[in-house]
């Protein structure tokens, strides 16, 4: 897993904080100076805290859990899409549902229609249905797919959120900190890291801040994930030598009867023989 450099951090403006007025005091420890009225956040710390979420992300995607990504803003919504859905993660890009996590199985139902609606055209049912009928079904699907369709795949709470931009998505990390579920999440100085398990300052306003931020957390879930399969490869080679071993003394017990069956058939038919050879001798 590579993380981050000082230099790459620099290039993709990770280091931009916002206007001194608008600083939450919160973000002290991670901000380095004050420059032309802009905080600049001190890259150490954030290449620090990038290799500390990407090593925790990196766990929980190899455990086999979900994490679920939300970013609404414009900057990041089709960041958040192409990274989640490299590595088959969940998120959320639009409006954030509220009690999406604290009401989960009134989402569920919400995403059980879609899955019912796609049965109903598939079955011929939405054929027999009027033409009014049909327009109001395709546009409830419709809506439907552009709030729940890239979490229609999550079948229980994830084990975590990863967030851009914790003062937009406030409602979001609420939520989870209601339900004790970890948040990993792109802090700027302007927000509050105190509600947030793993922090990464850094600029969460700039496409390119943000991009080398998820690939990196991203690659890392990827590798986690790849590690899972080579165990489970490796599991399961292990479990059929296994049977193979067990199955070992069974194949030698069959042979040795088969072989201790071939000895005495001779010695069965003998007498019978001989009989047959004194008959034709009288």
């Amino acid at each position: 897993m590579s993380t981050p450099t000082f230099d790459q951090l620099l290039e993709a403006g990770c280091h931009f904080g916002h206007l001194k007025r608008k600083w939450n005091p919160a973000m002290a420890p991670y901000i380095f100076m004050e420059r032309n009225g802009i905080h600049i956040i001190d890259l150490y710390k954030t290449a620090a805290k990038v290799e500390e979420a990407a090593n925790a992300l990196k766990s929980i995607a190899k455990s086999g859990k979900k994490v679920l990504f939300v970013a609404t803003k414009k900057q990041a919504k089709q960041i958040i899409a192409d990274k989640a859905q490299s590595i088959g993660m969940p998120y959320v890009i639009e409006r954030w549902p509220g009690g999406m996590l604290t009401n989960f199985p009134t989402i569920r139902k919400a995403v059980k229609k879609m899955a019912t609606i796609d049965k109903m055209s598939k079955d011929g049912t939405f054929d027999n249905l009027s033409k009014r009928e049909k327009l109001q079904i395709t546009r409830q699907r419709a809506k439907l797919e552009k709030t729940l369709g890239s979490i229609a795949d999550l079948n229980r709470l994830p084990s975590a959120l990863f967030v851009v931009d914790v003062l937009k998505e406030r409602i979001a990390v609420a939520e989870a900190n209601r339900l004790g579920i970890p948040v990993f999440a792109m802090v700027d100085t302007n927000s509050d890291p105190t509600d947030i398990d793993f922090v990464i300052p850094a600029n969460d306003d700039a496409s390119k801040s943000i991009d080398l931020i998820l690939s990196t957390v991203c690659d890392a879930m990827a590798e986690g994930l790849e590690e899972r399969k080579v165990e489970k490869a490796d599991s399961a080679a292990a479990a059929d030598e296994a049977a193979a071993v067990a199955e070992a003394p069974r194949r030698e017990r069959r042979r040795v009867s088969r072989a201790r069956k071939e000895e005495t058939a001779p010695v069965a038919e003998a007498p019978a023989t001989e009989e047959k050879e004194g008959k034709e001798a009288e």
